[in-house]
């Protein structure tokens, strides 16, 4: 429910929506979001509705954890200027379905470690990536390249750390 209210106040509060765009220039916010994957899949191999739901809301509000940086490269605010112009311009159909891709992804992904199965799911988590990627620079141009580094460390850390706890979970259910 809070997560319904905070993308409610986010697309319909225009000093809202302009604050959490401050605040998600701290590019900390870029280098966290990703590992949000981490306990999503836990809760998906651990059926955790709650946990997954929970893990979603923390996932949305965290591009505004973070203080207004001092500063921000020039790159950073061009590609939030473009992705804020993005989400608040015409949704046509194009728009619409390409959106759509983002759940969809969160739904495979959680069905992969529902399952479970390992391969789906680090698939899935690596299209994600790939896909953020791709969107930032043909949307966002050279600008779209300044998540990059956050994206592929993110990418980095996830498989691994997802890697490593989806074998000590299947061992020990194996064991135990």
């Amino acid at each position: 429910m809070l997560t319904l209210v905070f993308l409610i106040l986010a697309f319909t509060n225009e000093s809202f929506f302009n604050w959490a765009y401050e605040r998600h220039q701290n590019q900390l916010s870029w280098y966290i979001r990703p590992l949000f994957l981490i306990p999503f899949c836990y809760f998906a191999y651990k059926r955790s509705w709650a946990g997954i739901v929970g893990t979603i809301f923390f996932l949305f509000t965290s591009m505004f954890w973070f203080p207004k940086p001092d500063s921000a490269s020039e790159q950073v605010k061009q590609f939030l200027e473009m992705e804020k112009e993005w989400l608040s311009g015409d949704w046509d159909l194009a728009k619409i379905l390409m959106s759509l891709l983002v759940p969809a992804s969160f739904i495979a992904l959680g069905a992969a470690f529902w399952k479970p199965s390992l391969w789906f799911g680090l698939s899935v988590v690596v299209f994600m990536a790939v896909a953020k990627m791709v969107w930032s620079v043909v949307f966002g141009g050279e600008a779209g390249k300044s998540i990059f580094t956050p994206a592929i460390i993110g990418l980095v850390i996830c498989v691994g750390l997802i890697f490593l706890g989806f074998r000590k979970l299947e061992n020990n259910k194996d064991n135990g």
